[in-house]
């Protein structure tokens, strides 16, 4: 592992002024909910190519580009919005998480690097290069303790990237029941923590697993009610209820966990007739917010691109 962009420490970057961040009107119109006023859809540019959403504790979403790495950030109390952090050609930004100090965490798909950008400023704060080996593909990222992990979906292994700058990131081989998919196709996706916090549930080529974070066993996790979660890309996780994004699939299914998330029963199905291959979702209030990737349609920097809101 290698890690570029050297900055000040976090404390020095955060604790000083931070410059005001200009946000432009998004294009097309925000269309809002009956008696909230908050729009439950709103645009992102076209042709940005979108796959990760994250929210945090204030009215906004980050949202990546898969097209050259950048980062729109929207308020969503207007559903207006504009680019934070400056993309550049030969990057992505897959999945993304902001942490409670205003650092984002940035999965960088095929360039198998994890990036933190200052999400009060967008400034590129440090890059990991997580792996050198031919065709990877960091994928999402989830916040649990002192790491970031992030999963790898050409490679059997999670990586953990320190919080913050110290420290050195930690690969995680999966072993125990994890099935890794053919070469060339994806496995490990979305993931998040366990309801008692000791592991992480990955979603795989269709099914759940738990993995412990001392030794990477994975267990798949009995599923009850299906039979699989088809398509199964972002996880939300709201105490023992597990929300599974099923992209092509144009549906969340809602999972009830048990302590240790060795069994999830099916409690029931959202769908919604805007959902256009939602692949990522972001808890804000009583709603999740998904991006819509639209991958069965021509993605050309002419293709228009929205978020979309539903009630818990």
């Amino acid at each position: 592992m290698t890690r570029n962009h050297p900055q000040p420490s976090r404390r020095t970057v955060l604790g000083g002024a931070v410059a005001a961040l200009a946000v432009a009107a998004g294009a097309g119109t925000a269309q809002a909910a009956p008696g909230s006023g908050w729009p439950t859809e709103f645009p992102l540019p076209d042709g940005w190519l979108p796959e990760g959403i994250t929210t945090g504790s204030r009215p906004y979403a980050y949202m990546g580009s898969r097209a050259d790495g950048a980062i729109y950030r929207t308020d969503l109390r207007t559903g207006r919005g504009g680019v934070l952090h400056e993309g550049a050609a030969g990057l992505a930004s897959i999945g993304l998480k902001l942490d409670r100090d205003g650092l984002l965490y940035v999965a960088g798909g095929a360039g198998g690097t994890a990036r933190i950008v200052d999400a009060r400023t967008g400034e590129l704060l440090t890059t990991y290069q997580l792996i050198r080996e031919p065709a990877p593909f960091i994928n999402d990222v989830v916040l649990h303790e002192d790491r970031a992990w992030f999963t790898d979906s050409r490679a059997a292994v999670l990586h953990g990237v320190p919080r913050g700058r110290r420290g050195e990131v930690r690969a995680l081989p999966l072993t125990g029941e994890w099935v890794q998919a053919p070469a060339g196709t994806n496995s490990a996706n979305g993931l998040v923590a366990t309801p008692d916090g000791r592991g992480l549930i990955v979603v795989n080529a269709g099914q759940l697993y738990t993995v412990d974070l001392r030794s990477g066993h994975a267990t798949k996790v009995t599923l009850k009610g299906a039979s699989d979660v088809a398509g199964g890309d972002g996880l939300v996780r709201l105490g023992r209820t597990l929300y599974v994004v099923q992209n092509r699939l144009n549906k969340i299914t809602v999972w009830g966990l048990d302590r240790k998330a060795t069994t999830a029963t099916l409690t029931r199905t959202i769908t919604d007739p805007r959902f256009d291959v939602p692949t990522t979702a972001a808890r804000h209030g009583d709603r999740l917010y998904l991006v819509n990737a639209r991958f069965t349609s021509p993605q050309t920097p002419e293709t228009t691109f929205n978020a979309v809101a539903v009630s818990l």
